[in-house]
């Protein structure tokens, strides 16, 4: 199964996040992270959550249940023993080679980031690319768009706990316009 590195960056999106777990709950992926990126969503889902105005502590709880739902619904997704390999990509940004690391490590075709600069390719492993989110959403939908459709669906079976229903129709309309989800969002349509 093709497994795919998530940075922390589409991960804090929380509809972004939804879609991203729920195919691979689908089984269309493998997920993979490791504890640095899991501290870096713990830290901006508080921030998002203090800025929204959830008292600190709360956020503090929400962040770190948030934290323990993905580690329990992918078990094998975190990722541990990369940190030999920290260091020795030669990254722009030192502070991201435990992502390159992590996905070396996790046997991953694949780093899912909105920050492709930040890897260049010719600095990357072979076998291992870049994909923004709406790419790998497009690429993964293509596998199997009948899956990906009940991923959604399950999304919308769950809005409404913490803000307004929605149907499956109006989350394919929210993926289009803030996460530019376009091609995934016509492959299910064709379907729908």
């Amino acid at each position: 199964m093709f497994t795919a590195l998530l940075d922390t960056c589409v991960l804090w999106p929380s509809l972004q996040r939804d879609v991203l777990l729920s195919l691979a709950a689908e089984g269309l992926y493998r997920p993979a992270w490791n504890s640095v990126i899991l501290a870096e969503l713990d830290y901006e889902q508080v921030a998002k959550l203090t800025r929204r105005g959830v008292a600190r502590g709360d956020a503090g709880h929400r962040a770190a249940h948030l934290i323990e739902q993905m580690r329990q619904a992918f078990d094998d997704a975190e990722i541990t023993g990369w940190e030999g390999l920290e260091g020795t990509y030669g990254l722009p940004d030192p502070d991201d080679e435990h992502v390159v690391a992590a996905a070396v490590v996790a046997g991953a075709g694949a780093i899912i980031t909105l920050n492709t600069k930040d890897f260049p390719g010719t600095l990357l492993p072979f076998g291992l690319e870049t994909l923004r989110p709406a790419e790998f959403a497009a690429n993964t939908v293509s596998l199997d768009p009948h899956r990906a459709l009940r991923a959604i669906g399950t999304i919308a079976g769950r809005t409404g706990t913490q803000g307004p229903a929605r149907t499956v129709t109006e989350l394919l309309d929210i993926l289009v316009r803030r996460y530019g989800f376009d091609d995934a969002v016509d492959q299910l349509r064709s379907i729908q």
